[in-house]
C-alpha cells in the first residue's frame, strides 16, 4: 500500500490532476486505510488531497497553514496563488459563475447537458459526471458582456490564455469550456452566495439587498474588487 500511495502522490505532482476513474484515485476515494496513509504523507509535506464530487478530476493543494509560509512573500497570494492580476481573478470568477453554477444545478437535478425534459426518476441515477453536464460559453458573448469591465479584448485575451495554461478552462474554437481545475480550486461555499446575490445578481436576475454584507454591488466593480480566488480550496 505504501508504494501505491507514493506512486499516486508522484503522479499527481507530475500531472497536476488525475481523473476520478484512475485506479489509484478510485482507491483513494473508497479505501479508508489507503486514504489515511495518503493524507498523513501529504500533511507531512504541507499538502492535501483535493477531491470534489462535482468534478471529474482530483488534485493536490497546500494546506491552509502552509499557504502564508509558501506564498506570503508575493503581493497577490491573498487573492490567489497563481500570480493572476485582479482582472484575471475577476475573469476566473465570471467563468466559474457562468460554467460551474449551471453545471452543478444540472448535476444535482441528475440532468444531462443534452436533456431538455424532466425525468421523474432522475433522482435514482448516480450523480452525472462533469463532462456530461458542463456546457461551455461563447467567447464572443463573453467579450460582448464583460469585455469593457475586464480590460477590453487585448487584456481579456491575455488573461484567458493564462487561465487556459493553468488548467482552469479550455478553449475550443469560439467555445470556452470547463478545465480540470475550475471546479476543484474555487471555494464554492464562500463564492456562491457572493456571486449570486452580489457581483453577478444582474445576470442571474436576483434582487440584491443593499447591505454592508454585499461584497460587490454590480459587475462594474468586479475587476477592482478583492474577490476570493483559487487560493481557497474546496474539500469534501
Amino acid at each position: 500500500m505504501t508504494e501505491d500511495v507514493q506512486i499516486l502522490i508522484a503522479r499527481l505532482l507530475a500531472h497536476q490532476t488525475l481523473r476520478r476513474e484512475d485506479k489509484l484515485v478510485k482507491r483513494a476515494l473508497s479505501d479508508e486505510l489507503f486514504r489515511v496513509e495518503l493524507d498523513t504523507r501529504l500533511k507531512a509535506c504541507g499538502m492535501k488531497f483535493v477531491d470534489n464530487v462535482y468534478a471529474d478530476h482530483v488534485t493536490l493543494a497546500l494546506t491552509r497553514d502552509s499557504e502564508s509560509k509558501v506564498f506570503g512573500t508575493k503581493d497577490t497570494w491573498q487573492n490567489n496563488n497563481f500570480g493572476l492580476a485582479r482582472d484575471g481573478v475577476a475573469l476566473l470568477v465570471v467563468l466559474w459563475s457562468l460554467i460551474i453554477l449551471p453545471k452543478r444545478e444540472r448535476q444535482e437535478a441528475h440532468q444531462l447537458a443534452e436533456e431538455d425534459q424532466n425525468d421523474m426518476f432522475g433522482k435514482e441515477k448516480p450523480l452525472p459526471r462533469a463532462e456530461d453536464t458542463s456546457i461551455g460559453i461563447s467567447y464572443r458573448a463573453l467579450l460582448a458582456d464583460f469585455g469593457d469591465k475586464l480590460g477590453k479584448k487585448t487584456r481579456m485575451d491575455m488573461n484567458l490564455g493564462q487561465l487556459v495554461r493553468l488548467g482552469f478552462v479550455e478553449k475550443k474554437a469560439d467555445l470556452i469550456v470547463e478545465g480540470p481545475l475550475l471546479d476543484l480550486l474555487m471555494d464554492t461555499d464562500t463564492l456562491k452566495d457572493r456571486i449570486i446575490n452580489g457581483a453577478l445578481s444582474d445576470i442571474f436576475h436576483i434582487p440584491v439587498a443593499r447591505t454592508p454584507a454585499t461584497i460587490i454591488a454590480n459587475t462594474d466593480q468586479l475587476a477592482d474588487s478583492d474577490m476570493p480566488g483559487p487560493t481557497d480550496t474546496e474539500e469534501n
